[in-house]
Order: C-alpha cells, then sequence, then structure tokens
C-alpha cells in the first residue's frame, strides 16, 4: 500500500533541471512578489479536479444533491424562498476563466449542476473548449436524461468523457431518490446515445438503502456494455441531513465484487478518499470507501466543520456566479473571480495565491 503523501510538502520538478531548480525559482517569485504556484501544481499533479458548475438547476431533484456548495433543487422544490445564487458568467466568461486555469496547470476539468445540459451555456462553452494538452481531460457530469436530445453537438466537442449518473435501475427506486416523473428507460437510453457520441463512458452510483438491492443489476448492466463504474457512499452536507438514514456503507458492495474478481487494489494517492479499486473481464470497478482515508490540508487543521467532513480536499469548484471553493462546507472559503476575468493572468496569480493559502491554513 502506498502512503499519502502531505499535499504542502510534495515537491515536484515542474522546472526544466530539477526539484531544487524549481524551489530556487518559486523563492525568486516570492521576492518580486509574484504568486507562487507550488501548491497549485501539487493539486493538478493529484489530480485534482477543477469543477464547472453550467447552472444550479436540474430537471430532476436526487435528494442528496449538494449542488456544488448552492442550494439544491429539492430544496427549492419544497421552499421557493430559498434560491440558488443569480447566475452572472456568460459563455465567453466561462471559457476565458477556464483557459486561465489551464494554463496555470489544471488539467482535469469537469462539467456540471444541476444538470449542465439544461443550461443554454453548455453548448457554446463545450464547443469552443481550448486544446488540451495529452494529459489534460475534459469530463461532462450528466444524469443521462437530456443526452439523446444533444447528442449531435456533443459528438463534436473535445469531450474525453461523459459521466452518466445512475443512481436507480427501476422506476420505483428513480420516484424515491430523485422524484422523476419520467421513468428510468430515459436514463438508459440516455447511456447508449453518450456511447455513440463520446469515446468513454463511465457511470457513477451513489450507494443508498434506497437502491442497495439493484446494485448487482447495475453492475450486471455495466459490464455487459463494458462501461467502468464507481460507487460512492453518501457524503453527508447540510443539504441532505434529514435522510441521513439512507446512507449505506460499502462494505456489501466490496464484499459482492469480491464474490466476482480477485483482482483487487488500493488506492490511497492523489486527492480525495482512498478507493477500491476492482477488475471484473476488464472492466474497472472502483468503490470510494472512507475508511481508506481522505485527503486534508492546512487549512482543515482547525477547521470547525471537520468532524463533517469526509472528503477533504480533491476539487476547486467554479459556480455559475464566478465564485471559486475549495471546500463543500465552507462558503467563507469562497473566492470571486468576477472581477479579474478581463485580466487572466492575474486571475491565475490570485486561484494559485488562493489554493496556498488554503493548503497553509492562512485563508
Amino acid at each position: 500500500m502506498t502512503a499519502r503523501l502531505p499535499f504542502e510538502r510534495l515537491a515536484l520538478p515542474y522546472g526544466p533541471d530539477s526539484t531544487e531548480a524549481t524551489e530556487v525559482g518559486m523563492q525568486e517569485l516570492r521576492a518580486v512578489g509574484a504568486a507562487d504556484f507550488t501548491a497549485l501544481h501539487n493539486f493538478a499533479a493529484l489530480r485534482g479536479q477543477f469543477r464547472v458548475s453550467f447552472t444550479p438547476r436540474c430537471n430532476i431533484a436526487c435528494f442528496f444533491c449538494h449542488n456544488e456548495g448552492d442550494v439544491p433543487p429539492p430544496l427549492t422544490r419544497v421552499d421557493r424562498f430559498q434560491q440558488p445564487r443569480p447566475r452572472t458568467l456568460g459563455s465567453d466568461d466561462y471559457l476565458a476563466i477556464i483557459g486561465a486555469v489551464m494554463k496555470a496547470g489544471l488539467k482535469r476539468i469537469y462539467f456540471t449542476g444541476g444538470e449542465p445540459l439544461v443550461s443554454p451555456l453548455a453548448r457554446p462553452v463545450l464547443e469552443q473548449l481550448p486544446e488540451q494538452s495529452p494529459e489534460a481531460g475534459y469530463t461532462l457530469i450528466t444524469n443521462g436524461t437530456r443526452v439523446r436530445t444533444h447528442k449531435a453537438w456533443l459528438s463534436r466537442t473535445r469531450l474525453d468523457k461523459i459521466k452518466v449518473s445512475l443512481h436507480y435501475f427501476s422506476d420505483q427506486s428513480l420516484r424515491a431518490i430523485a422524484g422523476a416523473r419520467h421513468g428510468i428507460a430515459l436514463i438508459l437510453d440516455g447511456i447508449e446515445a453518450a456511447r455513440e457520441s463520446c469515446g468513454l463512458v463511465e457511470l457513477n452510483t451513489l450507494l443508498l438503502r434506497e437502491n442497495q438491492e439493484e446494485i448487482p443489476r447495475i453492475i450486471e448492466f455495466a459490464l455487459a456494455r463494458r462501461l467502468p463504474v464507481q460507487f460512492i457512499e453518501l457524503v453527508g452536507t447540510d443539504f441532505n441531513g434529514q435522510r441521513a438514514t439512507s446512507a449505506v456503507r460499502a462494505d456489501g458492495v466490496v464484499a459482492y465484487l469480491r464474490t466476482l474478481t480477485r483482482d483487487e487494489s488500493t488506492e490511497i494517492v492523489g486527492v480525495g478518499q482512498g478507493r477500491r479499486v476492482f477488475r471484473v473481464d476488464g472492466v474497472e470497478i472502483d468503490v470510494i470507501h472512507r475508511d481508506l482515508g481522505r485527503h486534508h490540508v492546512g487549512q482543515c487543521g482547525t477547521c470547525p466543520r471537520r468532524t463533517d467532513c469526509v472528503e477533504g480536499f480533491w476539487a476547486l469548484r467554479l459556480d455559475h456566479s464566478g465564485g471559486l471553493q475549495p471546500c463543500l462546507l465552507r462558503d467563507d472559503l469562497r473566492l470571486d473571480l468576477t472581477p479579474l476575468i478581463p485580466a487572466p493572468d492575474q486571475l491565475a496569480d490570485k486561484v494559485a495565491g488562493h489554493v496556498t493559502a488554503f493548503t497553509e491554513g492562512s485563508l
């Protein structure tokens, strides 16, 4: 088993020669007051995600939705006075921010919502994504209901992967979990449409009491189509506390997967929670397992929400109002990027400085 490295102490040779040369360069940058990109580069090297939310709106209302830190759809459905932030970003703003952070070193860009494909900004942004380096990638995370409708133009984008959330496998569980009026057939057809429009399609499933009897069928469905699938334990937030009893530990799915294969490994290197990785007939199935630890940094040490946090620092989240959050549970750590959109270099410096302060615990 590989031990996790402390994030703020990880040294990487980003310069042309060596880590020592990199450190000398960083000292020179500090001397002239320039931004230090070490923490941001380390976050990227540890497979940190940059999650871009097009909209807080969704056409279904999964009870566990955290909406990337905004007010989630199920809460708005029952209380119209609780509304998400108003949108301030346009498609050009999104593209400017994405270009700046990728130039600064972030590589893994994920497009989320709400449901991203209900946003009118999804198409103009995804169709104009900048060309990425070979080690970078663009992923669309969707509930699958709108993929067939948008299949033609999605196939022309630079998306490397479409990740479909499949937290249900029957009309009954879909209603219980998401309050949806349509049936499961629409989502299953969306998965097929994704396969027709993108080279790589993956599934992700939250482990819930409402779907636990369907897990073997979801695995069978994924294996028949050779689709990687990820099973995730429910992360508690302020929004889903009333349904906390729906959470199911990953032990059951781990035991079931061990009846299908002996090809199992444990991965705890990088950001986020550790995972167990199974390969069944060459198809990867991984299980996010809180017992394997999580990735906390300096700011987490004195955080009053530490006892509620099971994920640690694994993503930077850009919302549709131009805010950047390193943590779902702390709105007070949100950084407003909108004043810097016209100046990409300054924006990148600000993001790098924010990540540095977060990892050092000085925000």
